[in-house]
């Protein structure tokens, strides 16, 4: 009876054993993981585009198709005329469109008889060089004195380095995000071991003097002078 009461006091123990090996390693796991901290850092640069596009549209209204046509193309040459001048050659005609408008009855209900047509044709003009894009933009309404009926959209603007930019300013951001964290940890006398985990943030592309963001990122292109700022969140090991 004794040697079965001490065989059930060894397995009792063995048992207490093992559940505080257990318990001891979750503690020493969760301690691990404590044993870091996750901090943000940022950085920004300031850049100009180099290149821009712009689209604008004849508008054409004749009283009949051939009329549209033939006017369109006209206006179509004073157009190119203009941009050769201004030495763009990266030039796109979109698809035309051309559609009948009605006349009205007397009391102000279309009719089947076609009143005159519309002959729209967007361009769209490219350039390595976004400062002239913007001249363009601003200057070819001008074109109006010469009888070209021109609709003007808002220009784009973009920098071709960005890709390269967005690699830099990654680690720029990750180099404040260390610098961050040792001021946190100055006042505990503890340092700011290796990196655990790197989580990159969206790019912010806005205008200089804005300061707006946005979770899902921004992409100026309405400016030729951009901001773009790139956020990092690091965790780092504690020494």
């Amino acid at each position: 009876m004794l040697e079965r009461i001490e065989k059930l006091q060894i397995v009792s123990l063995g048992i207490l054993v093992g559940l505080a090996l257990v318990v001891s390693t979750k503690m020493v796991a969760s301690t691990i993981q404590k044993n870091e901290i996750s901090v943000t850092g940022s950085a920004y640069e300031i850049v100009k585009s180099d290149k821009g596009s712009l689209d604008f549209e004849i508008e054409v209204k004749r009283p009949t198709r051939l009329d549209a046509y033939k006017t369109a193309q006209e206006q179509l040459g004073i157009v190119n005329q203009y941009l050769k001048a201004k030495k763009i050659d990266k030039i796109e005609l979109k698809t035309p469109n051309v559609y009948p408008s009605y006349k009205n009855d007397y009391r102000g209900y279309s009719t089947n008889e076609v009143d005159h047509f519309n002959y729209n044709q967007t361009v769209s003009i490219s350039a390595d060089d976004a400062q002239l894009i913007k001249e363009i933009a601003t200057d070819i309404t001008s074109l109006i004195s010469k009888g070209v009926a021109i609709n003007v959209y808002t220009p784009s603007y973009d920098y071709s380095k960005l890709s390269d930019l967005k690699v830099t300013l990654l680690e720029k951001a990750s180099t404040d995000a260390r610098k961050r964290a040792e001021s946190m940890l100055k006042p505990s006398h503890n340092r700011v071991g290796k990196i655990s985990a790197v989580r990159m943030g969206v790019y912010q592309i806005t205008p200089v003097d804005s300061t707006n963001v946005s979770d899902m990122g921004i992409n100026d292109t309405s400016t030729i002078d951009k901001k773009v700022t790139a956020v990092a969140n690091v965790t780092f090991r504690i020494k």
